[in-house]
């Protein structure tokens, strides 16, 4: 297999002033693509110039990400600087954690700005300029365990993640015929947003004075460092990805993975079709024998 080699590519990635998006620019740069890096005012300096320093390059816009001016203005940068648009990472978020009765419209709404819909015009404003050039590109919609499986306390986060490993099967059909290739990915990594998990704070604690990250951890819960889930980035933007497409990819620690796709599961019939009789009678012993289970499982630590 030929080295991945991103040179003449130009990319966005929302949200790369720190952590994940931090470390998918680094990524993209490292293997030669000019990448603007979305960030907010307080980091954006130090983000290009750390990517200057390690050999890249990258320029600054600062917008927050959801509204369509925003994603024309991030698309109008790639080109500005780089002549063109080749690869999009929607990785811009933010949270507002609550249980469902205490989560105000407010909190609702600025996850799901963010995230769901700031994917979206994001997505599209890449797509009209991809489609423009005639060449391809590359769509990465960074998903979450929680639109997967669900989590507690994050209605607004989990729908909104959902959404986007929808969007990103409905995209990779509608843009195929463009050679746009369109992937979500399902990142686990030590940031902001996982340092709250108990269970998972002494080692990333550790980690941060200079710990190693324990195997259980790595391998058995697929949890690592921002660093450990970049690669993933500049390999679907690369010749070698072409056919990957639609798909749900999980990346973290030393673990990747494929996630499925919600399917039927198993299936029951009733000639005639069903009253609320037959199916509490056929419920326990046919479809609803085995039932699903929802929620990110609790990390399995091992006793000391």
């Amino acid at each position: 297999m030929p080295p991945i080699d991103l040179t003449g590519k130009a990319a966005v990635v929302t949200g790369g002033g720190r952590g994940l998006g931090l470390a998918y620019a680094h990524a993209l740069a490292a293997h030669g693509a000019s990448v603007v890096v979305n960030v907010d005012e307080a980091v954006a300096e130090q983000a290009v110039k750390s990517i200057a320093e390690a050999g890249g390059t990258a320029v600054a816009e600062v917008v927050p990400v959801g509204t369509a001016e925003a994603a024309d203005r991030l698309v109008a940068r790639a080109v500005q600087a780089f002549g063109r648009l080749d690869v999009l990472v929607t990785n811009a978020g933010i949270l507002r954690d609550k249980v469902l009765w205490k989560m105000t419209d407010e909190d609702f709404d600025a996850v799901v700005t963010t995230h769901l819909r700031g994917t979206f015009t994001c997505a599209r404003a890449a797509a009209v300029r991809m489609r423009e050039q005639g060449e391809g590109g590359t769509l990465v919609l960074v998903g979450s365990p929680a639109g997967q499986r669900g989590n507690f306390g994050q209605t607004n986060y989990a729908a909104a993640k959902a959404g986007i490993a929808a969007m990103a099967r409905t995209w990779s059909m509608e843009l195929a015929r463009a050679g746009i290739t369109v992937n979500a990915i399902v990142p686990v990594a030590a940031t902001a947003m996982t340092e709250t998990i108990p269970a998972f704070a002494p080692y990333i604690e550790a980690m941060r004075n200079g710990a190693p990250l324990p195997g259980f951890l790595r391998k058995g819960e697929g949890f690592g460092t921002p660093e450990d889930c970049a690669a993933l980035v500049p390999f679907l933007a690369s010749e070698a990805a072409r056919g990957i497409t639609g798909q749900a990819i999980g990346i973290g620690g030393d673990k990747l993975s494929l996630w499925s796709h919600p399917q039927e599961v198993k299936s029951a019939y009733a000639d005639g079709g069903w009253t609320a009789g037959t199916l509490a009678d056929a419920w326990h012993t046919s479809v609803g024998a085995e039932p699903q289970t929802v929620g990110i499982p609790a990390p399995r630590i091992p006793e000391a």
